[in-house]
């Protein structure tokens, strides 16, 4: 697929008490936007939220692995396929001399996180083994594997999207698919604090002071959640455009669905969104962000709905301005407040979420057999 064909995904989705993505001093991440400070969640947060959600739909060998420890995966491969530890590793060792990964040990690991597919790891492995069955030198069994040659095709979903960097050699470098935007409040949103204390369970009776004594950061906020997809990035991925459509409705499930874990067993913050939105472009993809440059005010039907008004209104009105032609839009709300009226101008009347996915996997296949 050569034609540009960019999948946005518009979300607003209510976080209540909650620290899901916090600084090096432990506070929630915080963004000024409009003047103001909002709460902000990092790309890198959701996207790996978004990888791990995958792990409950999708088999192991259609998954990615980051690791900086590909000798000591590779190895624990050989092994389980019959090879001793020490053939293995100096086999190993040898297949990933090109990719400048430090060997010479099981537990060696790379200067670099490197992003990779589990069926890639897999090819690597089996080729190993066939190469370890004609010689008797496993550096030399090694070196005739090209494991840079592996990594190049047959990539997962994940590796697919998310695109890999790999600095010291470019040939193994993907062109990501998907960009993610930080997600932000959309109002000001000020941090406050929790002050608790922990009681020692075998502290005699009438022994004062508590057994500890501390404070966590938090905050709550309506937040707008982007991102978007180049089918024809992913289809060129994937080598596969009928798996790139099929990537792009795991990728929209899993990123609506999705929810980072930081100190989730003291809030549980598991909230789902008030609004999924999918518009379908083959110009540019566009953020409705600046709905909240001019930050939510609080009012009796409460932020969502102030927020589902705003964005439905940018909508509408950069739409008309620009004279866009989607080609397709369609959405699952809950409409807040007033909101619905805006709603359904902008988006379309509201759908199930799994009828939006059969929506939005019918028209990319129908725009894609068109074009």
């Amino acid at each position: 697929m050569t034609t540009p064909l960019y999948i946005d995904v518009h979300i607003l989705q209510d976080l209540p008490p909650s620290n899901i993505n916090r600084d090096d001093n432990g506070t929630p991440k915080q963004a000024v936007y409009g003047g103001v400070t909002r709460l902000r969640v990092s790309s890198q947060s959701w996207k790996r939220a978004t990888r791990k959600q995958f792990a409950d739909r999708l088999a192991k060998e259609q998954q990615g692995v980051r690791t900086r420890r590909l000798t000591a995966l590779l190895t624990r491969e050989l092994e389980e396929r019959g090879i001793d530890t020490e053939r293995a590793v100096a086999a190993v060792t040898a297949s990933l001399g090109e990719l400048k990964i430090t060997g010479g040990k099981k537990d060696a690991e790379t200067s670099y996180l490197l992003f990779c597919s589990r069926g890639q790891v897999a090819a690597i492995a089996d080729q190993l083994v066939a190469a370890l069955g004609e010689t008797d030198d496993p550096a030399a069994a090694g070196k005739t594997v090209k494991a840079g040659d592996i990594l190049k095709d047959g990539h997962s979903l994940d590796v697919a999207l998310f695109g890999r960097m790999v600095a010291d050699v470019t040939d193994l470098n993907v062109d990501a698919a998907t960009q993610v935007a930080h997600a932000i409040s959309t109002h000001a949103a000020p941090t406050q604090f929790d002050y608790f204390t922990a009681v020692d369970d075998l502290q005699e009776k009438g022994e004062p002071g508590a057994g500890m004594i501390g404070t966590v950061e938090y905050g709550s906020a309506t937040m707008y959640r982007f991102a978007t997809v180049g089918l024809h990035q992913l289809a060129d991925n994937l080598a596969d455009e009928d798996a790139a459509v099929d990537g792009v409705l795991e990728f929209v499930r899993a990123f609506t669905t999705s929810m980072p874990t930081g100190h989730q067993n003291s809030f549980a913050a598991r909230t789902r969104p008030a609004l999924v939105a999918v518009v379908v472009r083959t110009d540019q993809p566009v953020s409705l962000v600046s709905a909240f440059e001019s930050p939510v005010r609080g009012r009796e039907t409460g932020m969502m709905a102030g927020s589902q008004v705003v964005l439905a209104g940018l909508y509408s009105a950069e739409t008309e301005r620009w004279g866009d032609r989607p080609e397709l839009v369609v959405a699952s709300y809950q409409a807040a407040g007033d909101s619905a009226d805006a709603l359904e101008r902008a988006f379309g009347p509201s759908v199930g979420f799994d009828e939006l996915l059969v929506r939005v996997g019918d028209g990319l296949r129908s725009v894609g057999a068109s074009r």
